[in-house]
C-alpha cells in the first residue's frame, strides 16, 4: 500500500505503480506507460516525474524541470497560507457609535483577551441613529 505524498516534488525513482499516465513537461498527455519507460523517458530529457494524482486509475506523473517543481510548491504555499486555517477562533463584536465610555472600556479589554488567545477578532461598529 503506498504511503500519502505529504509534499508536493519529485518522486525519485520510488514508484509503486505499474503503469502510470504521464504527462510531458508542456501538458500534453503521454498515455499510459509502464514504470520502466517512464523512468527512461525521465532520464533521456533530464527531468522529474511528480505525482499529480493518486487515486486515478492510472495514476497521473508528470515529467518537471527542477524550476517547474519549485514555482509550483511556492504556487501551492501562497494558496494554503491563503486559505483559512481550521481551528482558527474567529470573534466578532459589534457595537454602537453613542457606546458609553465604560462600556467601550470593558469591550477593548474584552478584545485584547480575545487577541492574546490569538482568535481573529472582527470588530463592527453601527451608525448611532
Amino acid at each position: 500500500e503506498p504511503k500519502p505524498k505529504a509534499a508536493f516534488g519529485s518522486v525519485g525513482r520510488r514508484i509503486p505503480y505499474r503503469i502510470l499516465h504521464v504527462i510531458n513537461q508542456d501538458g500534453e498527455s503521454l498515455g499510459n506507460m509502464h514504470r520502466a519507460e517512464a523512468l527512461k523517458l525521465m532520464d533521456q530529457h533530464d527531468l522529474k516525474l511528480v505525482l499529480l494524482r493518486e487515486n486515478a486509475d492510472p495514476p497521473v506523473y508528470r515529467l518537471m524541470t527542477g524550476q517547474q517543481i519549485h514555482e509550483e510548491q511556492l504556487r501551492r504555499a501562497e494558496k494554503k497560507k491563503a486559505s483559512p486555517k481550521p481551528g482558527v477562533v474567529q470573534k466578532e463584536l459589534s457595537f454602537s457609535s453613542a457606546i458609553a465610555k465604560n462600556d467601550l472600556e470593558t469591550k477593548t479589554k474584552q478584545i485584547a483577551q480575545w487577541i492574546e488567545k490569538k482568535y481573529h477578532v472582527k470588530v463592527t461598529i453601527r451608525q448611532a441613529k
